[in-house]
């Protein structure tokens, strides 16, 4: 399957950001794509008051991406922000498209690096998977990435590929951490990993105004076996990959790490809301 990884820099205004998401999402579509996925916070930026932007996902917002979805005919995923019903939000990914209607609530919350996401966002508990066109994908979010037990509940259920949107923190190491943590998840499930970052404001002439994980770019397809096939800079970008769920199999056959587990009770279920 061909699938596109739109790396961008969002705004504080969700009008403006449904504009560049339309654009990116022709670019995908003519390029053959039957996914885009776009970064963690596409609705609006980290730094942006969310209580007062939060919508739920049968929104206005959310009607509008897939309005977009529909007119080119091409499964839509994006980081957007719904009401949690204690004050906070909740860090949401919405799959929307053709047979697609789903929505991820980000598990894990990025409480690290002097910010703390709890502050003002719900963590969720559910695992989310969307089949396009036959193939099983996992849905996840940012910090998530640190988690593996999240990325071997994608493989348990099938999927052969995790879509990772991400809006990630600057600082020392922390790109090398991105790639470190992207190929790792891939390759301790045995699974596609397709991570796609905000790009850095500064590289789209935005440089950012406060702290909040705004982006460093750095998109990138990880491949079952933990090796990188593709990867974008700081700047945006539109990149179009191709993934299949054939090569996962041939590499948890080779790499058996999936089966060799010894569960406790039978299930994993530490770190990921099972």
């Amino acid at each position: 399957m061909r699938i596109a990884l739109a790396q961008l820099t969002t705004g504080p205004d969700p009008e403006k950001n449904l504009v560049l998401l339309q654009e990116e999402t022709r670019r995908a579509a003519a390029a053959g794509a039957r996914v885009v996925v776009f970064p963690e916070a596409s609705m609006a930026c980290f730094g942006t008051p969310l209580g007062a932007l939060a919508e739920p996902v049968d929104g206005p917002w959310a009607n509008a991406v897939r309005a977009i979805a529909a007119e080119s005919d091409i499964v839509v995923v994006a980081g957007m922000f719904t009401p949690a019903g204690d004050g906070r939000v909740a860090n949401t990914l919405l799959a929307t498209g053709p047979g697609v209607e789903a929505s991820y609530d980000k598990i894990h919350l990025y409480d690290a690096f002097g910010f703390a996401e709890s502050d003002t966002v719900a963590p969720g508990s559910e695992v989310v998977t969307i089949e396009v066109d036959g193939l099983t994908m996992g849905l996840a979010t940012c910090y998530d990435v640190r988690f593996p037990e999240l990325f071997r509940a994608h493989a348990d259920a099938g999927a052969a590929l995790t879509l990772l949107a991400a809006s990630w923190g600057a600082g020392p190491g922390k790109r090398e951490q991105w790639e470190l943590l992207v190929r790792a998840r891939a390759l301790d499930a045995t699974l596609w990993v397709a991570a796609v970052g905000q790009a850095d404001p500064a590289a789209s002439g935005t440089p950012a105004s406060s702290k909040a994980p705004t982006g460093i770019g750095y998109t990138t397809l990880a491949g079952p076996d933990g090796t990188v096939r593709e990867q974008l800079g700081a700047e945006p970008g539109l990149l179009v990959v191709e993934v299949g769920e054939e090569e996962a199999a041939a590499v948890r056959t080779s790499i058996a790490v999936l089966a060799n587990r010894r569960l406790r009770d039978g299930v994993v279920t530490e770190g990921c809301g099972r």
